[in-house]
């Protein structure tokens, strides 16, 4: 009489794992969320790039509505991660904070260019340094922590150059806007596929 055993064959994949299926659940529903935020990103570059003259009211506006819709975005993937990605308060984090900074800009809307320039690089900094953090936090478990790490650096950058210059003018600002918020949108996409192919693989 032979006894069948109840463990799993030696040979199983590990794609095959609970973890593994939570986490590529996981991607399949919130993948095109980071894409979202890529392309309202690159969306905003374009337009400030395209219209370098621009208000500093409509400024105003744009940065808020985006910095909170961004917020949001980022909040809600967060939490649809807390079950299987370690870093997803260093997420949330960050929803808050360009929740935050879109909220103030949007209900201060007579700041001055200089006002405005300094709101933006901190928002920048800080949420630079969060992405950063959450980047480093995921090294040990996601492969895609260097593009995190990427979009965190840049944002430091942004905010730091914003403050080093903070009399080159609204002109100037528009510009570094633009280009910093395209090249943010770029990588985020980058990563929004990297989660997308996570979600295909075998």
């Amino acid at each position: 009489m032979t006894e069948t055993s109840a463990t799993p064959p030696a040979d199983t994949p590990p794609g095959d794992s609970p973890i593994a299926s939570e986490l590529k659940d996981m991607a399949k529903t919130a993948w095109w969320l980071v894409l979202l935020r890529a392309v309202l990103l690159v969306i905003w570059g374009v337009l400030v790039l395209a219209a370098p003259g621009i208000a500093l009211q409509a400024l105003i506006i744009v940065f808020g509505v985006y910095a909170i819709m961004d917020g949001v975005t980022a909040v809600y993937l967060g939490i649809k991660a807390r079950g299987t990605e370690p870093s997803w308060g260093w997420i949330v984090a960050q929803g808050v904070i360009s929740v935050l900074a879109g909220i103030i800009a949007l209900v201060w809307p007579a700041a001055t260019a200089l006002s405005l320039l300094f709101v933006v690089a901190f928002w920048a900094i800080v949420l630079g340094v969060s992405t950063i953090a959450e980047g480093i936090r995921s090294r040990r478990t996601d492969d895609r922590w260097g593009w995190t790490l990427a979009k965190g650096a840049l944002d430091v950058i942004f905010g730091v150059l914003l403050l080093v210059w903070p009399a080159s003018g609204i002109l100037a600002l528009l510009w570094l806007v633009g280009i910093f918020a395209l090249a943010g949108g770029i990588v985020l996409a980058v990563l929004a596929f990297r989660v997308r192919s996570l979600a295909t693989s075998a």
